[in-house]
């Protein structure tokens, strides 16, 4: 087998990004040589990817719960327990940090609050129940920037939420609010009768 790699093989032999590694380089955190074509090579000798596994350990994990509505506070409860228990089981050092609000809403306490610690890199590993927990869409942002600053994303259950249905409910009446309040102003006749419907719908399928 070759001394060196590639940066594509050397990131995948420590878990990490190639624009993380890259950043590691600059950082002074690896140490790789160059070819005559300005390509990186990295001894494979020098790489351990348990040094990268210290540094994600060393950074705290924080384990994110979600529901869009005070009538589910309950599931809220169900999966910090969940949660919590995951994470006391794996042994690592955690904080649950929960939100009551749509998962199209991007302005949650909860959520601001984690961006900026990845950001500033004071999270070493994000856990959730189902990826919609998050965000009903944009959560592949969120991994990106996970990917980004070197966090570790556990998703405890890949398969369809229980409560998929009711919370993609209310995320579309959300919508149909704004936007029915823009075409025909929130106190119009027309406006309510819209809501009303949907409302209607929405209770059945919470049923």
């Amino acid at each position: 087998m070759d001394r060196y790699v590639s940066i594509g093989e050397a990131a995948r032999i420590l878990g990490v990004s190639v624009s993380t590694l890259r950043r590691w380089d600059r950082e002074g955190k690896t140490t790789s040589t160059r070819t005559t074509g300005n390509q990186r090579r990295y001894d494979i000798r020098s790489l351990n990817p348990g040094r990268t596994r210290d540094l994600i350990d060393r950074r705290i994990t924080i384990a994110y719960a979600r529901v869009s509505s005070h009538d589910q506070k309950n599931d809220l409860e169900r999966q910090k327990q969940v949660l919590e228990l995951y994470c006391s089981t794996q042994g690592w050092i955690f904080e649950v940090i929960s939100d009551l609000g749509s998962g199209m809403n991007y302005h949650k306490k909860g959520l601001k609050r984690i961006i900026s610690d990845i950001i500033n890199g004071k999270v070493g590993r994000l856990v959730l129940t189902h990826k919609d927990r998050l965000l009903r869409f944009g959560a592949e942002l969120i991994f990106a920037l996970c990917e980004a600053r070197t966090v570790e994303v556990v998703i405890l259950n890949q398969g369809e939420d229980t409560s998929f249905e009711e919370d993609l409910a209310k995320d579309v009446l959300e919508i149909i609010t704004v936007f029915s309040a823009r075409l025909y102003g929130s106190r119009s006749r027309k406006n309510q009768k819209l809501l009303d419907g949907v409302k209607k719908v929405v209770e059945e399928i919470s049923k």
